[in-house]
């Protein structure tokens, strides 16, 4: 008998102990969401749920807010609100992959937070409320996304970085005496025009309520004038680090230069340590790493400022472009030395043996070698660097040769294309045959807009209708799904499912793993594509691309982020980085939309990816960025003005005594971009444009 009564009170104690882990369904929904949502259960905090209000602040969106009155500080490692749909969707969005149970999309990555559901009648979004957020006064929040079991998770918790970038829950969360307060809003939709683009209604909340604020506020607490921070990035490349920054050599007779493809603190002149090369010395003309690019913007500015050696700079890197050795059309990606290790003091260091032991070579991010000797040629890269041809061409100098030069490789490209109208991602660099990866991606977008440029110079039809043929085979198999996959998904420093996932999506997140690369270079094709024919399908279908993009652009700035952030770029939905350099690519593709549809929303979003681009230049200008930077590498100084490194928290984690800073510039990708994006506007706009606007 008392074996009974002891096992029934250790039942009734363990389920009391255990109520922080029940869940109370909310019963008083508001008729308007009913139609919507099945149930919304609220986690208890210590015994105590919270009081839920729940107040209609427009048409369709409803904000609920959470109050608990805490008597005492309470620990607790978990807490969740959980909301199911009332319908079967069969779409989903999500900022980040949780491939299981276990994982969770941490506030790290909350650029534009937002959940999706949608069927093809219905879409609820869920929205945490970023006001509270900000005021830092509860444990981190998270959210989570189980297509699976058609759940949708907003929670509390700290968190751990697992593989590159994913993240789990972990204990230690704390809840403070007092008064404590968690939100979020939820909008509903059945018109079929906003189902069309289901990111649309998303992005002007954002931006209305929190990053038009933002962007003001930027605007006089930055510099306005992006001058200043151009010089800096010039004079560091080509006075206080040219030393290995600048590479100059002869190349078949002709004197050809760039800057290299990398370099690290250890190659600073306050460093007082011995050099030690991060990789091998380079200069790539590639889709990231574009020295051509690159040098764009410098003859741009020199020709502006009257600056000759920068001008003698530029033509010298356009020139080492026009060397890279063509075979039936094709051509590589970079040009390299070979690399020996010295030994000093007993210790190894990386060293070039110099330019008289050159190679070309493909990039190595690449799923079949990491040997950029042996890499396969990458049909984006030449692409790319094509259109740059023209692009220079058309803007800067009439060199025919650049012309002639790119019309070669889009006979070749022409002849690869497939029945259904994609170009293979990679060829073989000996028999020039298709691989297997990515043979139908968006990645043929970059050669839609290439060839729709040789178009317009050579008005030959043939190129015309390759690049349609091409982009109406990227609306129909990439577009619908957001199957986003590149180069950069799953060969780059994120490779979470390059051997099992490609071409697949994450089941219990109904995604693929997606790379916002792609979505730029497809809005670009695209817009392109509706300016040749005035076909307004590419231009719907452009619009939700580019808004898809846009929900990985940084609408606030979130307290735990150390340096400034708005419009800066995160990367894609496996990854941790802010401020990323792609942005300074973005930045005009995103006002040419805005001054097409008439949208200050798009213009001001584009100027503000512009101005993120300097973000994490170290500077004087710069000064929440510089702090971060000396409290990272105290020995850095005035001759370091001007390094930038291409991102912030990559690793998923940040704090205000210098994590999330990195150790290397990227100059084609980091204040080279930066500059060359802002010299381009300038020249298509007018510095009174991006300054006023």
């Amino acid at each position: 008998m008392m074996n009974n009564i002891a096992r029934w009170l250790l039942i009734v104690l363990f389920v009391f102990a255990c109520d922080i882990f029940l869940f109370a369904q909310d019963k008083s929904l508001p008729t308007q969401l009913k139609p919507y949502i099945q149930s919304i259960t609220y986690q208890s905090i210590n015994g105590q749920y919270p009081k839920v209000n729940y107040t209609p602040i427009g048409k369709n969106i409803t904000k609920v807010s959470l109050e608990w009155n805490m008597p005492d500080s309470v620990k607790q490692d978990d807490w969740q609100v959980n909301i199911v749909p009332g319908f079967n969707p069969n779409f989903h969005w999500a900022p980040h992959l949780t491939p299981t149970d276990d994982h969770i999309i941490a506030q790290h990555v909350f650029r534009a937070p937002a959940l999706i559901a949608a069927s093809s009648q219905k879409q609820i979004t869920i929205i945490p409320d970023l006001d509270i957020l900000q005021l830092k006064k509860s444990p981190d929040w998270y959210m989570d996304l189980n297509a699976a079991k058609n759940t949708l998770t907003l929670g509390m918790s700290k968190s751990l970085v697992k593989e590159h970038t994913a993240y789990v829950r972990a204990p230690g969360a704390t809840y403070a005496p007092g008064k404590l307060a968690y939100g979020f809003y939820i909008m509903t939709e059945t018109d079929k025009n906003a189902l069309a683009n289901p990111w649309r209604k998303s992005l002007d909340f954002f931006w209305k309520n929190w990053g038009n604020k933002a962007y003001q506020a930027a605007k006089k607490s930055q510099p306005a004038d992006m001058e200043p921070l151009v010089g800096h990035t010039y004079n560091w490349a080509f006075k206080n680090w040219k030393d290995v920054v600048w590479q100059e050599f002869n190349l078949n007779g002709k004197q050809v230069g760039a800057p290299q493809f990398i370099v690290n603190v250890t190659q600073s002149p306050n460093y007082p340590g011995e050099v030690n090369e991060r990789e091998f010395r380079s200069i790539w003309n590639q889709a990231w790493f574009s020295s051509l690019r690159s040098a764009q913007g410098l003859y741009r500015y020199a020709k502006r400022t009257g600056n000759k050696e920068f001008l003698d700079y530029a033509v010298k890197t356009k020139e080492l472009a026009l060397a890279f050795p063509q075979t039936k059309g094709f051509f590589p990606g970079l040009i390299a030395t070979e690399m020996e290790q010295v030994e000093i003091n007993g210790k190894k260091y990386n060293r070039s043996k110099g330019w008289n032991t050159y190679y070309f070579g493909n990039s190595n991010r690449n799923p079949y070698t990491f040997n950029a000797k042996e890499s396969p040629l990458h049909i984006l890269d030449m692409s790319f660097t094509a259109s740059l041809m023209l692009s220079w061409y058309n803007e800067l100098e009439k060199d025919q040769r650049l012309v002639d030069y790119a019309k070669n490789y889009a006979d070749a490209l022409i002849g690869i294309q497939d029945n259904e109208g994609f170009f293979p991602a990679w060829l073989d660099p000996s028999t020039f045959a298709p691989l297997p990866y990515l043979m139908q991606s968006p990645e043929t977008s970059m050669s839609v807009t290439f060839l729709l440029q040789v178009y317009e110079i050579t008005k030959s039809p043939k190129y015309k209708e390759a690049a349609l043929k091409a982009m109406d085979a990227v609306m129909r198999k990439n577009i619908p799904v957001g199957e986003w996959e590149d180069f950069e998904t799953y060969w780059s420093c994120s490779r979470y499912g390059s051997k099992d996932l490609v071409g697949k999506k994450v089941e219990r997140n109904n995604m693929y793993k997606q790379n916002n690369f792609c979505m730029y270079w497809t809005a670009e094709a695209l817009l392109k594509a509706y300016q040749l024919t005035k076909n307004e399908k590419y231009l719907n279908t452009g619009r939700r691309t580019l808004d898809e993009m846009l929900m990985c652009q940084a609408t606030w700035q979130p307290p735990y982020i150390y340096v400034d952030a708005l419009g800066g770029f995160g990367v894609m939905n496996f990854d941790g980085e802010w401020n990323d350099a792609r942005q300074s690519i973005f930045a005009e593709l995103i006002v040419q939309y805005g001054k097409l549809l008439k949208s200050k929303e798009y213009t001001e979003r584009g100027l503000a990816a512009l101005r993120a681009s300097f973000l994490m230049i170290y500077s004087p200008e710069n000064q929440k960025t510089k702090k971060q930077w000396e409290a990272r590498w105290n020995f850095f100084g005035e001759k370091d003005y001007g390094f930038m490194m291409e991102n912030y928290g990559h690793g998923g984690v940040t704090n205000n005594a210098g994590v999330g800073i990195g150790e290397f510039t990227i100059y084609d990708w980091g204040n080279g971009a930066a500059a060359e994006a802002y010299n381009r506007m300038v020249d298509h706009y007018g510095e009174d444009f991006i300054r006023k606007n």
